[in-house]
């Protein structure tokens, strides 16, 4: 399903937002919708939602899924210091491409970001950044390993992978079990995919859908453990109307059961 020997290979791509994303040759995709703009995507897709829905929060944890460029943990230290909010922000990032990470120190960022370039020189350098507001740890490795292992209640999900046809193991029930078992009570996630199959798998994990709408941006999803005044969609309803529907499942996936045995739900 990976082919780290292709893992290096990706092409610089400009989005229509004027910032820069890279394509992927081993997942066959870009890192952000080149339509929707890194930048934009990241702050109307992921970080305004999220820090809108927990404004009543002074401090938050947030799982990252995954790095990539880091434009997801990148635009919320920079909403948050735009915005002038004193919230406290834990960012936990899986990340498997080393290489990639460490390259960021010389990525074509936009200027919104010059303000945080030491921020991400570390991050680059060092894989971990903290001062008094701010903490961020990327965990090297494969995120199905990494996750279950995670000590800290999450507050926040960002459900960032690449797309559920590339990178199917990161959108099963399986994994959103993963993440339910380390997420606060009040947890949400927010995430770029609207496929019935995604929604499905959430809901199945006890999460509420719902749809996230922003100007000059394609609709999204947010899900939450609790009920939120957002535009609700019922999945009861759903399952009625398209009795095909499944959610995404890791025995249609992974041949080799046993190669994450950390995980709180696989082979079960």
């Amino acid at each position: 399903m990976y082919n780290e020997s292709l893992r290096e290979e990706k092409k610089l791509v400009l989005c229509e937002d004027g910032t820069n994303t890279l394509f992927s040759v081993e997942f066959d995709e870009p890192y952000h919708s080149t339509k929707d703009g890194a930048l934009h995507e990241s702050l109307e897709k992921h970080v305004k939602p999220a820090l809108a829905l927990s404004k009543e929060k002074t401090e938050l944890t947030i799982l990252d899924i995954c790095f990539g460029l880091g434009y997801n943990t990148f635009a919320t230290i920079y909403y948050i210091k735009t915005q002038g909010l004193k919230t406290k922000v834990h960012i936990l990032s899986p990340e498997f491409d080393e290489g990639l990470v460490r390259s960021l120190d010389t990525f074509d960022f936009p200027p919104e970001f010059n303000s945080i370039k030491h921020i991400i020189k570390a991050i680059s350098s060092d894989l971990h950044y903290a001062d008094e507001q701010f903490k961020i740890e990327i965990l090297l490795g494969d995120a199905r390993k990494s996750i279950p292992n995670i000590q800290q209640k999450i507050d926040i999900i960002y459900q960032d992978a690449f797309s559920p046809a590339h990178n199917p193991l990161l959108w099963t029930k399986e994994h959103f079990a993963d993440i339910r078992a380390i997420s606060k009570e009040d947890a949400l996630l927010t995430t770029y995919s609207i496929a019935a199959a995604i929604r499905l798998g959430l809901y199945e994990n006890d999460f509420f859908i719902f749809v996230h709408r922003a100007e000059l941006m394609r609709y999204s999803t947010v899900a939450s453990l609790k009920m939120l005044d957002l535009e609700y969609i019922d999945m009861e309803l759903k399952k009625v109307r398209n009795t095909q529907a499944r959610s995404m499942k890791d025995v249609d996936y992974l041949k080799d059961m046993n190669r994450y045995p950390n995980s709180t739900t696989l082979g079960t």
